[in-house]
């Protein structure tokens, strides 16, 4: 199955995380979106995301290796298209959405980051709600 994600991610304490070329960054508590895809194997690739245990390799490895940080949700999109930025535009346009490192998880493409901090705001049924994809499966 291939299709773009997006994890709600759960920062318990605030954390300063060594984030591969981008250094060390400075993340508030809170929760976090962050989008991605995989045009193969997506359930192996949010999977991937919730081991502790991995090879650091993508920006988001080095965020989710923090104790602190944990993925309380999966929301994946079935589609062969490459949706990835536009699912990330419609997260990032979402209310308190903010931008806190520019260049995270975005290398190939021209977003400013594709992880958007929302403070202490719950966000699982206000992603489900205002996004308008087709074909939403929970993970």
């Amino acid at each position: 199955m291939e299709g773009v994600y997006c994890l709600i991610i759960r920062l318990d304490k605030e954390q300063k995380i060594k984030i591969g070329s981008l250094g060390e960054v400075k993340f508030p508590k809170g929760f976090y979106v962050y989008t991605g895809s995989a045009l193969k194997g997506l359930r192996a690739r949010i999977n991937r995301h919730r081991k502790k245990q991995k090879k650091l390799f993508w920006h988001i490895d080095y965020f989710l290796a923090s104790k602190h940080a944990k993925v309380s949700k999966a929301i994946a999109i079935r589609t062969n298209k490459r949706l990835e930025c536009k699912l990330n535009k419609a997260v990032s346009n979402l209310p308190n959405a903010k931008v806190l490192v520019k260049g995270f998880g975005c290398s190939d493409c021209s977003c400013k980051s594709h992880l958007v901090y929302f403070g202490n705001k719950s966000l699982a049924g206000l992603l489900k709600s205002k996004l308008k994809f087709t074909r939403v499966n929970n993970f």
